[in-house]
């Protein structure tokens, strides 16, 4: 089963949006001008207020008025806008997890479609940021609340348009604090709002479906077969194991716990320090079940219970395995999968 997208706005209902927004930041009379409200990042502010000032890493960002042409640089910053029915005129095309090669995640595809639109402008990000080819798009507004963008790299693109940077740990921003930032960048801070609410839902009831999930303290785990010295996983801050504590209320184990002050999104252990993962219930990894009895014969690992009884989940390398990095149109697109494979080793057990 496949939860049900959220916010699904067709091109009519986006224009409608998007006039009345530009409508009432011109009129005044039908918009929220409380200077704290529209400078305070948590706060919702009617959609349409402007000028709204976004505090960042890098400093303040005010937008004076309402975006019409937006971009977005580094991982999913796209998805804010088009789950709220706007179309970026430039965004990052992606390699990890795009299983036909077109640069674009499944759920983005299907949302381009749904609104009738043709695929923005890509930019190649392999090695860096392509600033030119940002430029080249002529952006009012550049979205980036989720990434880890350089003070130089920030410098570079603020000379094209105002920068949304990420407020305070590189890679460390929630997806609700995501939505929560460059929706107000855009003058949608109330649909944002709205879209949180919804996926919040769709989370809590992609969790009933899955309850033998409830109590448990996952690891987002990377663990490389070839070199099986050190456990790699996920820290507090990182987005994986973030949303599965914050948004579906699963415990951290005594070792992610341990890192909830840390600015580092991943760290490594060796595998001689086995012990420290005794009251981890599953391991969550890339890649296939091939692994599971790789790390069970190892005389290091399968010392760790939840690994000698194969509470191990394998993600693959396809969208599945990136939708475990949570984003708006993700969820809806794959959450009840993606709990199904974490539920699977525990219902075997």
């Amino acid at each position: 089963m496949r939860i049900s997208r959220v916010l699904a706005l067709g091109a009519a209902a986006a224009l409608a949006l998007s006039l009345s927004a530009c409508a009432t930041s011109t009129d005044g009379s039908d918009t929220t001008t409380d200077d704290a409200a529209a400078s305070d990042n948590s706060a919702v502010v009617p959609d349409g207020t402007f000028p709204v000032t976004i505090s960042h890493v890098y400093g303040e960002t005010t937008i004076e008025k309402q975006p019409e042409r937006i971009a977005t640089v580094a991982w999913s910053n796209q998805e804010v806008p088009l789950a709220l029915g706007i179309v970026p005129v430039g965004m990052p095309e992606v390699t990890w997890g795009d299983d036909d090669g077109d640069g674009l995640l499944p759920w983005v595809s299907d949302k381009l479609d749904e609104l009738g639109a043709e695929t923005p402008v890509l930019f190649d990000e392999t090695d860096s940021i392509d600033f030119e080819a940002v430029a080249d798009t002529k952006p009012d507004v550049i979205l980036a609340a989720y990434s880890g963008l350089s003070q130089e790299d920030y410098d570079t693109l603020s000379k094209i348009a105002p920068v949304i940077a990420y407020p305070e740990v590189e890679w460390g921003t929630s997806i609700d604090d995501m939505i929560r930032l460059n929706s107000k960048a855009i003058g949608l801070s109330t649909s944002g709002a709205e879209l949180i609410e919804e996926l919040q839902a769709e989370a809590d009831a992609a969790l009933e479906e899955h309850s033998v999930l409830k109590d448990t303290k996952p690891l987002f785990s990377y663990i490389d077969a070839s070199d099986l010295s050190q456990i790699g996983f996920y820290n507090a801050i990182d987005t994986r194991p973030g949303y599965l504590h914050d948004n579906l209320g699963l415990p951290f184990p005594s070792i992610v716990e341990e890192s909830a002050d840390s600015t580092e999104f991943y760290q490594s252990v060796s595998s001689e320090e086995a012990d420290k993962f005794e009251d981890v219930d599953l391991f969550v990894v890339y890649g296939d079940e091939s692994i599971i009895p790789i790390l069970q014969a190892d005389p290091l690992l399968s010392k760790i219970p939840a690994i000698a009884e194969g509470r191990i989940a394998t993600l693959g390398q396809g969208p599945l395995a990136a939708s475990a990095n949570p984003s708006p149109l993700s969820i809806g697109w794959g959450l009840d999968d993606y709990l199904a494979v974490l539920a699977a080793p525990l219902e075997a057990n």
